[in-house]
């Protein structure tokens, strides 16, 4: 074969998939004008680091089981989320959208780590007066916190290896570069490469690393999938931007439980951790409104109280409209077609929006039946009482399954003061809560009567 006949691929923007011709839609991820060309690496270039010698081979065994000890942020919500500290050695990825509080967050766990070990702040996008600006704006610790603007990645490690930090922040990852990719910064191959020489150089190293992401407008992060493969951590930050509340959620982690919820609120002092998030969830009015209902859901390893409200109207149009804010779209469709065949409450004619107060977005089944009673007391203008709780997943032959943690979801009703509870029956708990009344049920129809006879 000649030399240099392939020298070259095509890589998808969105999803990474390659390529060995242009398309003009990717048909992993269906997404069109995203695939550009990318230079085909020297197949005899050898790895960034590589010393020539064989790993060790080892009997599971013998393989070491004591737990590295994790350093604490100094904010338990993040800790939270990170499964209890940050691990020596990992890889994690912040994403949200711009202006969402990031680069925040992480400037204000810095400030307060660098007094006690040594942290380097690396920013590509801003200038080290902006983030001196920031945290003197912010009132934060700053006498001992290293920066340094830079985006070439092999000057960053060179500098690492000098000052040997324990923690170290890229801000962000789009914005570095390689110097073994000719493609420009922010392409799928630098991004990519960039990140895989950072997480190499964490794991040789034993350091921490933030790594700031930007995301689509789709909400996914920006660059390839592959990028979320080679870390060990992938938490998203959420946040509209008319509300001073953020959510930090997890979505992948090596070292602890997935979908952990770290609630915080913006502040004039940056961020504020919200240590009670139930209460910042519940709008409970003066009287009763009909088309509302409190569910317990379970986020990681704690559960929340949120408020899911319905509103039911008289269609004229010819396709009656499904609109929905914090939970899917066609599980809602799915639940009103159980609603109409077991329940006999049909809503063709009927335009149904359903919305989760506070932005919480709710991917748990738990939530199935709370949706459907917010719906029928909306439907028949006949409000839930104030101090009542629910949580159920409902089946396909409208029956009441049972769902995870149940008592440890009746526990925090309990303590918030709610008095009234419709469960499934296989979560009923065996001991009963002071000042709990529980209506465990079976089927559909005994839910709906249930909230008849309140």
């Amino acid at each position: 074969m000649k030399e240099g006949k392939t020298k070259t691929f095509f890589v998808c923007g969105n999803c990474g998939a390659t390529f060995h011709k242009w398309l003009g839609q990717c048909p992993e991820c269906q997404d069109w004008n995203r695939i550009e060309e990318q230079e085909k690496p020297s197949p005899s270039r050898l790895p960034s680091g590589y010393s020539g010698a064989i790993a060790p081979v080892q009997p599971m065994s013998q393989v070491n089981l004591t737990s590295a000890p994790r350093i604490s942020t100094g904010m338990s919500e993040l800790d939270r989320v990170l499964g209890g500290g940050l691990v020596r050695g990992s890889v994690v990825l912040i994403g949200g959208d711009p202006g969402v509080g990031k680069s925040t967050c992480l400037l204000q766990v810095c400030c307060r780590l660098s007094e006690e070990i040594k942290v380097l702040y690396v920013t590509g996008e801003e200038s080290p007066q902006q983030i001196a600006m920031r945290a003197n704006r912010l009132r934060l610790p700053n006498q001992h916190l290293l920066l340094m603007a830079e985006t070439q990645v092999e000057n960053i490690c060179a500098t690492a290896l000098q000052e040997q930090p324990q923690i170290m922040v890229i801000d962000s990852i789009q914005t570095m570069q390689t110097a073994t990719v000719s493609s420009a910064p922010g392409s799928v191959s630098q991004v990519r490469e960039s990140a895989a020489q950072l997480t190499h150089f964490a794991k040789l190293n034993n350091l921490a690393i933030f790594l700031v992401g930007h995301v689509t407008k789709s909400g996914d992060l920006a660059g390839p999938r592959v990028l979320e493969h080679i870390i060990d951590v992938v938490c998203y930050f959420e946040g509209n931007s008319d509300s001073r509340y953020r959510v930090m959620r997890a979505v992948k982690n090596r070292y602890g439980a997935v979908n952990e919820l770290g609630v915080f609120a913006m502040t004039e002092n940056g961020l504020k951790e919200i240590s009670n998030p139930s209460a910042i969830f519940l709008s409970r009015l003066s009287e009763p409104m009909p088309g509302s209902a409190v569910m317990v859901i379970w986020e990681g390893s704690r559960p929340l109280l949120v408020e899911v409200q319905a509103l039911v109207d008289e269609s004229h149009a010819e396709n009656p409209r499904r609109i929905t804010v914090g939970i899917e779209q066609n599980r809602l469709i799915m639940l009103l077609a159980v609603l109409h065949r077991h329940g006999g409450i049909a809503t063709f004619n009927q335009d149904v929006f359903v919305n989760v107060v506070g932005g919480v977005k709710v991917s748990e089944t738990g939530a199935d039946l709370p949706i459907l009673l917010a719906i029928t007391s909306s439907l028949r203008d006949k409000p839930l009482p104030t101090d009542l709780i629910i949580f159920g997943e409902i089946g396909l032959a409208g029956e009441i399954r049972p769902v995870p943690n149940g008592q440890e979801r009746l526990k925090e009703a309990a303590k918030h003061g709610f008095r009234r509870a419709i469960i499934p029956k296989a979560n009923a708990p065996q001991e009963k809560f002071p000042g709990l009344t529980v209506f465990p049920v079976e089927k559909l129809t005994d839910a709906l009567a249930a909230i008849s006879d309140q």
